[in-house]
């Protein structure tokens, strides 16, 4: 799952997001991507009671990597841009 948090979603889609997290977590490795800490998931799951459970499962056995602030995106086109002009 790529980006989550980049937009709120709505209670029907937190719950089905809940589903497939919780069934697949039990079953294989799942991969969250986002550029929120998870004291600002409230912001994109609204139910404080749901957005605790979600961030359990994924924390269970979890390798939560931090990659830092600053947008690789960001720093390849400014790579890039640089490049050009040499």
């Amino acid at each position: 799952m790529d980006e989550l948090g980049y937009v709120p979603l709505a209670e029907t889609a937190c719950e089905l997001m809940f589903q497939v997290i919780a069934d697949r977590a039990e079953k294989a490795a799942v991969i969250v991507t986002t550029n929120l800490p998870f004291s600002e998931w409230s912001q994109v799951i609204p139910n404080p009671r749901l957005c605790k459970a979600l961030i359990d499962r994924l924390t269970d056995r979890a390798h939560i990597i931090t990659t830092g602030t600053d947008s690789y995106r960001f720093r390849r086109t400014t790579a890039q841009r640089k490049a050009a002009k040499s």
